[in-house]
């Protein structure tokens, strides 16, 4: 008896192995076939063997999920009606299924809100509402914040908020709160990519030439960081006037007396205060000393510094900051405050603190371009030596574009522009100066080299 079971279960697991290898086969070879569609972007023929796959063996291969995704994109974009909410839907299946079987690989935030940007894309077709797929992009804030990563997603997720706000559904605070938390993602997004984009140049300014996979990150990281700066503007925008001065000041001294010991709520009334331009308002200053009294920070010195103008705030602000990439931002509003006041020399001494902290970012070159640009009708002792500043604000400006992938067709225009009012050639050759060096003077106190013809 015990011989016969025994006989039994080696031909019941002979039968399970022989059915798995059959099935194995079956997928392996459909699994080919549609990974040779694919790649061809054949994607309706791809679609019956990769279903095949998908449905019978749904943990084989990564690409049942990578390719099933082009695959089911390609099927949404060629119908319509029926057939094409059928499809959208089969898509937000796959990516639960692609959640469910290869979960590292796909991180719940980024599935989340991928589900939620395809269902506003088509919300009209879904029979959305704004404030379901609100509700799908906060759940993918708030169970996995740190994979929602879309800029596209992270744009849709602020604006539905706002479109709430103008339908009553959420209030100020809410949208103003929204938008402080998707801003601070990004700067999270976009500190992590600074950083490696900064090894990158600093390679290459140092003279050594990047290798094939690493000019394809530094693209990469760049493109990252212009959409997420795209999205920023967007999003300021977007808030426009529901943000405005005249809105805000009521609404922070209404909610004060009951905030004034929360740090959070205090550090991002002021800073909001600042960028929307209401710092000349006494609550202003009633919101920065009392963040002050609660929790110093370079913030609190540099808007102290801003209202009082003392010498020891702005000490404060350089010594308070200690990430340098927030202390680049720092040097680069000091830089800029004292640009507007007309003082160029310290404004371009901190532009260019604000580039050795972060080398990736050229903007500060194109200012102190544009300050070169202004000066020269006062850096010269004649037209000539005055209009040769123009030739110093052009490199300089290139210089942006040579650091910054993002600053480079910006940076090419404008140093055309400003070589368009140096000497011409004919000047070159009545100053009889070619290829000479020549100094120039005032705050500037730089030279440069009249071009050969």
């Amino acid at each position: 008896m015990k011989t016969r079971i025994t006989l039994l279960m080696i031909a019941l697991l002979l039968g399970f192995n022989f059915t798995v290898a059959q099935q194995d086969e079956e997928c392996m070879n459909n699994l080919s076939i549609f990974d040779s569609y694919v790649k061809s972007k054949k994607y309706d023929d791809a679609y019956g063997p990769w279903n095949i796959v998908r449905n019978k063996c749904p943990k084989f291969n990564r690409a049942i999920y990578a390719h099933g995704e082009k695959i089911l994109k390609h099927k949404i974009s060629n119908s319509t009606g029926a057939d094409q909410v059928a499809h959208i839907k089969d898509l937000l299946l796959l990516w639960d299924q692609a959640r469910e079987n290869f979960a590292s690989k796909y991180p719940v935030g980024e599935v989340i809100s991928d589900k939620a940007q395809l269902t506003y894309k088509y919300r009209k077709e879904l029979g959305a509402s704004g404030e379901t797929i609100y509700e799908m992009f906060d759940n993918a804030f708030k169970q996995d914040a740190g994979h929602f990563k879309s800029a596209q997603g992270l744009y849709t997720y602020f604006s539905l908020v706002v479109d709430l706000y103008d339908l009553k559904v959420k209030s100020a605070q809410q949208m103003f709160d929204k938008y402080d938390d998707v801003i601070e993602l990004i700067e999270n997004l976009e500190k992590s990519y600074t950083e490696k984009l900064n090894k990158l140049v600093q390679k290459e300014e140092g003279g050594a030439e990047l290798t094939r996979k690493e000019k394809s990150y530094k693209k990469n990281y760049e493109a990252n960081l212009a959409a997420f700066e795209k999205v920023t503007s967007s999003m300021d925008t977007k808030l426009g006037q529901r943000a405005s001065c005249e809105v805000l000041i009521p609404l922070y001294q209404k909610d004060f007396d009951q905030n004034k010991e929360n740090k959070i709520w205090l550090q991002r009334a002021m800073n909001r205060m600042y960028a929307k331009g209401c710092k000349d308002d006494p609550l202003f200053l009633q919101l920065v000393e009392q963040k002050n009294s609660l929790e110093p920070n370079a913030d609190t010195a540099y808007y102290l510094y801003i209202l009082t103008n003392e010498q020891k705030y702005f000490d404060q602000t350089i010594e308070l900051e200690t990430d340098p990439l927030r202390k680049s931002k720092l040097y680069k509003k000091l830089a800029d405050d004292f640009r507007k006041k007309g003082s160029y020399s310290r404004a371009r001494q901190y532009f260019m603190e604000a580039m050795k902290l972060n080398p990736s970012d050229g903007s500060p070159y194109l200012k102190i371009a544009n300050m070169y640009a202004k000066s020269a009708n006062s850096c010269g002792d004649d037209n000539f030596s005055k209009r040769a500043v123009f030739w110093l604000a052009a490199s300089t400006a290139e210089k942006a574009g040579r650091i910054d992938g993002r600053l480079k067709k910006a940076a090419a225009q404008t140093a055309t522009s400003y070589r368009a009012s140096a000497p011409s050639k004919a000047d070159i050759f009545t100053k009889g100066n070619a290829g000479q060096t020549i100094q120039i003077g005032c705050w500037i106190g730089r030279s440069v080299k009249v071009p050969s013809i």
